[in-house]
């Protein structure tokens, strides 16, 4: 497939950004690492060999009496207990992902009450609760980029379609709609934020059902500017007089246009999205109690001062995942400069 000389040009500027170009393959493989995060971290076995027959806990339940027989429970293995592991070795093996820890599992067997410093067993510690931090962690870093990237999405799409009905039809529509976004935006959005996620039941979905009231408003200035002035070109002038449909001209002719300001802007979105989670995460107002977050392992740091890999280990994550998708931004907005040309 051969690409446009313009989308060549943008590709090698792009690549010109060695600091975004190469955070860029970094946050990629993170990502599609965290998205595996079951075969990392995990306190059940990828693969089981059991007189002859294979089973996959990691996508499977099994009830302990296909292991244990009689002398099992109907409920589920629990792969760590002393009894079950004897008697799967006796009869074949189990792979374990490298950390033997979900997000969820507490750590019975400490040598210390929680939480703990990093050791051969917990490589970065315990939280205040037991549970592994490397394994809240990975799960943490994937629902975080996950909300993000939904957020974004979905509030693009709709900033997009709200900018370009303002901006191609202008007239009262614009006027109309360009006082609605004032008075919207000028609302204290953080103060809503924590009177809606202390009314409804938190969640991934209500989560982002509640930022999307606001984060939709970022992108309607820009893409608004650009269909006035595409509006009067003459190729669109030209279109409307041979009888094309509006949707037709804003779909072929003017979106891509206003696209180029929309995707340079989208990795800062991006970024304020993961931020305005972990922000309500840390409030106590995020995702529901027991869930990997990043912001509720840093409002533990806060609380366990006497424990500082806590706070450590969840401001280097977001340090990393945010320096990352700023590179980024920045290489994708130089990627679009047309005053910029690669070296």
């Amino acid at each position: 497939m051969a690409f446009s000389p313009i989308t060549q040009r943008r590709f090698a500027q792009f690549k010109a950004n060695k600091r975004g170009y190469w955070s860029l393959w970094l946050f990629m493989l993170l990502f599609v690492l965290t998205l595996g995060a079951e075969l990392i971290a995990n306190d059940k076995p990828i693969l089981i060999s059991f007189k002859d027959h294979y089973y996959f806990p990691v996508f499977k339940a099994y009830p302990e009496t296909v292991f244990a027989g009689e002398d099992g429970f109907e409920t589920e293995t629990e792969y760590r207990d002393e009894f079950v592991a004897d008697i799967i070795n006796e009869h074949g093996w189990m792979l374990w992902p490298p950390i033997r820890f979900s997000y969820d599992t507490i750590n019975y067997d400490l040598s210390a009450p929680a939480p703990t410093s990093p050791d051969g067993t917990n490589w970065l510690g315990t939280d205040d609760q037991g549970r592994d931090v490397m394994a809240r962690v990975i799960y943490g870093f994937r629902i975080s980029v996950l909300f993000g990237l939904s957020l974004t999405f979905i509030s693009s799409l709709i900033g997009v379609a709200a900018g370009a009905a303002q901006g191609y039809y202008g007239g009262k529509l614009d006027l109309v709609m360009q006082r609605i976004i004032e008075v919207w935006a000028s609302m204290p959005s953080l103060y809503i934020l924590i009177i809606f996620s202390s009314i409804f039941i938190p969640g991934f979905w209500t989560l982002l059902a509640i930022l999307l009231l606001f984060s939709w408003v970022s992108l309607v200035d820009v893409v608004r500017a650009e269909f006035l002035r595409a509006r009067n070109f003459d190729y669109v002038r030209a279109a409307h007089a041979l009888g094309v449909s509006n949707l037709t001209i804003i779909r072929r002719h003017v979106l891509p246009n206003a696209m180029v300001a929309t995707i340079t802007y989208m990795p800062f979105i991006l970024t304020g999205s993961i931020t305005a989670l972990t922000s309500l995460d840390f409030l106590g107002l995020g995702l529901p109690p027991g869930s990997p977050s990043l912001g509720e392992l840093l409002a533990q740091g806060k609380n366990n001062l006497h424990a500082p890999w806590l706070g450590f280990t969840a401001f280097a994550s977001l340090a990393l995942m945010l320096s990352l998708l700023t590179f980024i931004g920045e290489a994708v907005r130089d990627a679009f400069d047309p005053r910029k040309t690669a070296l």
